[in-house]
């Protein structure tokens, strides 16, 4: 997958901007504050159509503008496509090969993409909602009909959560809430079985690929942690019943509080090293390790659901990393992923190791390449 070229209009700081990207590895240099972040996140939403930054897509048009429009064309093994995704206050339209898409399931995933950023780092020790942001978004790319589901699912928990809350611990229609039950255990189920499922396979690579990066002094194992006692190797019709009964468990604590207290939107993840869980005993390089070593699994796991690999983002990254993890983390994509650098100076970019590199210069919003 390559993409080709990206065009804002209005998108943050970028009043205008059309910028061919040939090379498999794009590197934008600046100073802070300067739009190279802003760059790398219009690449992400264009793939996943939010932003990883901010859930308010109004920050994403620029000031005093009441449109923003990003656009792409990428290359893939089937041919070229062509992306564009307009924001205004009546929200956000997607087209794909110049059709309008009347649902995002339907654009998301025609790009694929992994970013790997410093606050990254809070997939492994920050809340358990980071996490299960993470989950979502990576299985969203591979499989869009989990986000389909995903979006019920979230519908039903606000209805049913409205339910609970006007009926009070006082006096509530057992029947009216049966029905809720059924709806929201219907779809959990099957979120769980998803998540289920792409972590025992992102666990397969994230092992393998940490144990290279510490040259097999650590092990790294990923537990996923459902809200409730789960048995998550039953098929679906056992895991209905499991969640029916805990939710007749929790009622009368769910009337009191007014919310749901079972599901996959407490679900949590937890990642051990050497068995020890690092999010509690992990120092910050074990932690760092940890998230480098996700990233990575990533890119090989879509690559294997999709048969290409993704495009990778590396905001601000390399300086913060080690030579060894450096070093990995170029090995795993050169020459066959096309990545995209952001950094305030070439010393942090072992540059003599990147392949078919281009530098790009990014200053209040303007981007230049450099000449060779």
């Amino acid at each position: 997958m390559l993409l080709k070229n990206i065009a804002l209009h209005n998108y943050r700081n970028y009043g205008g901007l059309e910028l061919a990207t040939p090379h498999m590895v794009n590197v934008f240099l600046g100073p802070n504050a300067q739009g190279k972040t802003n760059l790398l996140e219009a690449i992400f939403v264009l793939a996943l159509s939010k932003s990883h930054r901010t859930s308010k897509d109004k920050e994403l048009i620029g000031w005093e503008a009441d449109t923003a429009r990003i656009a792409g064309e990428a290359e893939k093994r089937y041919g070229t496509i062509k992306l564009e995704l307009m924001f205004s206050s009546q929200g956000k339209r997607a087209k794909l090969n110049g059709l309008e898409q009347r649902k995002l399931s339907d654009f998301i995933g025609s790009v694929n993409v992994v970013m790997f950023a410093p606050e990254d780092l809070e997939i492994v020790k920050g809340t358990p909602g980071v996490r299960r942001r993470f989950l979502d978004m990576e299985i969203g790319q591979v499989q869009p009909s989990y986000l389909h589901t995903l979006q019920q699912y979230g519908k039903v928990l606000q209805q049913r959560n409205n339910f609970l809350k006007a009926s009070g611990p006082g006096g509530v229609d057992v029947n009216m809430l049966d029905v809720w039950n059924m709806q929201l255990v219907d779809l959990g189920v099957k979120i769980m079985k998803k998540r289920k499922h792409f972590i025992y396979k992102l666990q397969g690579y994230a092992h393998q690929i940490h144990q290279g990066i510490t040259n097999g002094s650590e092990l790294l194992s990923i537990q996923y942690r459902p809200s409730f006692d789960a048995d998550l190797e039953q098929d679906e019709a056992v895991l209905f019943e499991q969640f029916m009964i805990k939710l007749s468990q929790v009622r009368d604590q769910e009337l009191r509080r007014g919310m749901t207290l079972a599901g996959p939107h407490r679900d949590d993840l937890a990642f051990f090293i050497n068995e020890k869980e690092a999010q509690i005993y992990g120092s910050q390089g074990q932690q760092r390790t940890t998230a480098l070593s996700l990233k990575l699994a990533e890119i090989e796991l879509i690559h294997e659901e999709i048969g290409e690999y993704p495009l990778l983002l590396l905001d601000d990254v390399l300086s913060e990393l080690d030579q060894n993890r450096q070093t990995q983390l170029i090995e795993t994509f050169q020459s066959k992923v096309q990545t995209f650098i952001t950094t305030t100076g070439l010393e942090s970019v072992n540059m003599s190791k990147l392949h078919d590199a281009g530098i790009y210069h990014v200053k209040e919003g303007n981007v230049t390449a450099q000449s060779n």
